[in-house]
C-alpha cells in the first residue's frame, strides 16, 4: 500500500511537502458541520521518529529513524445559537425567576421558599445536562463559568429570604415585648379620654391635636373665697385629678428620627427586599456585559 511504501523510506531517502501550501487543500462550501464552523486551516510538514521491530517470512526487520509527515490543522468555531437556546437562555430565565420572590410578601413563606427551591433545582438540572453532553475535560469551560455564576445568584436569592425571615421574626418579637410592657405600665385613670386615644398616648405616638384636646386639664390657682363658695355649693364633689403631659419639641423628634435612620435597613425588613430588587439585576447585567465581551 501507499502508506507502507511511504514509511519504508526515512528522511534521508524521501521528503514530503505540500506543493501549493495552504492552497493545496480546497473545501466545498456546500458541506458544513452541524455544531462547528471551519474558520481556517493551514498545512505543515514535520519529522517524527519511528522505531519498530517485526518479522516477515522468517526475516527480522528492524526499522527505525526519522520519517517525514504531512499535517493539516483546522480551526473550528462552535455554533453558539444552539447553546443559546438550550443552555444560556433557560439559565437566564431561572435567574430572573428567582428575583420574583423580592416582590412577594415576606409573610408568604410557602410561596417564596417553593420558588427559591424550584429555581435552585432547575439550575442543577441544567448544569448536569450540559456536562453530560460536553467532553469530560479537566479545565474550566466558558459555559461552566456562566452556569455556576447563575447558580450562585439563584442560591443567594434563597439566602436573602432566609435573612428577611429571620429579621422579621426578631422584629415581631421585639414589638410584642414592647406592647406588653406598655400595657403593663398603663395608667389606671384616663381622665375622661377615650380608650383609643389613651392607648395611643401611652405608646408615645400622640399628635398635637390630642395634646390640644387636653387643654382643659390644667391646674389653675383658686382664691380662698372661691374655694369656700365651691364647698358650700357642691359639698360632695370629689377633687379633680390633674394630668400633666409633656410633648417633646420638633427638634427633639427630628434628632430621634435621624438617629434611628441608620438602623432602618436592619429593623425594616422590607428595605432588604427593596435593595435586592436593584442589586441583584444590576450585578447580573454587569456580569453578562463582562462575560460576552470576553468570550464573544
Amino acid at each position: 500500500s501507499l502508506h507502507s511504501s511511504l514509511y519504508a523510506y526515512t528522511d534521508e531517502d524521501l521528503m514530503l511537502y505540500w506543493k501549493s501550501g495552504d492552497e493545496s487543500l480546497s473545501t466545498d462550501d456546500r458541506i458544513s458541520l452541524s455544531q462547528f464552523l471551519i474558520q481556517k486551516f493551514h498545512t505543515t510538514s514535520r519529522l517524527a521518529f519511528y522505531n519498530s521491530t517485526g518479522t516477515t517470512e522468517s526475516v527480522c526487520l528492524c526499522v527505525s529513524g526519522w520519517y517525514n509527515r504531512l499535517y493539516i490543522n483546522f480551526t473550528l468555531r462552535r455554533h453558539i445559537f444552539f447553546f443559546l437556546l438550550q443552555t444560556y437562555f433557560p439559565a437566564t430565565l431561572m435567574v430572573m425567576l428567582s428575583w420574583v420572590s423580592f416582590w412577594i410578601d415576606r409573610r408568604a413563606v410557602p410561596a417564596r421558599v417553593s420558588l427559591g427551591i424550584t429555581t435552585v433545582l432547575t439550575m442543577s438540572t441544567i448544569i448536569t445536562g450540559v456536562n453530560a453532553s460536553m467532553p469530560r475535560v479537566s479545565y474550566i469551560k466558558a459555559v461552566d463559568i456562566y452556569l455556576w455564576v447563575s447558580f450562585v445568584f439563584v442560591f443567594l436569592s434563597v439566602l436573602e429570604y432566609a435573612a428577611v425571615n429571620y429579621l422579621s421574626t426578631v422584629q415581631d418579637r421585639r414589638e410584642r415585648k414592647m406592647r406588653e410592657r406598655a400595657r403593663s405600665q398603663s395608667l389606671p385613670c384616663t381622665c375622661g379620654i377615650s380608650q383609643t386615644r389613651t392607648m395611643t398616648m401611652l405608646d408615645g405616638t400622640y399628635s398635637e391635636a390630642d395634646t390640644n384636646s387636653l387643654a382643659g386639664y390644667t391646674e389653675e390657682p383658686m382664691s380662698p373665697d372661691m374655694e369656700q363658695e365651691e364647698m358650700h355649693e357642691v359639698p360632695e364633689k370629689p377633687e379633680h385629678m390633674v394630668v400633666h403631659l409633656s410633648v417633646s419639641s420638633e427638634s427633639t423628634n427630628t434628632k430621634k428620627k435621624k438617629s434611628m435612620r441608620a438602623l432602618n435597613i436592619i429593623q425594616n425588613t422590607h428595605a432588604i427586599d427593596k435593595y435586592s430588587r436593584m442589586i441583584f439585576p444590576g450585578s447580573y447585567i454587569f456580569f453578562n456585559l463582562i462575560y460576552w465581551s470576553v468570550y464573544c
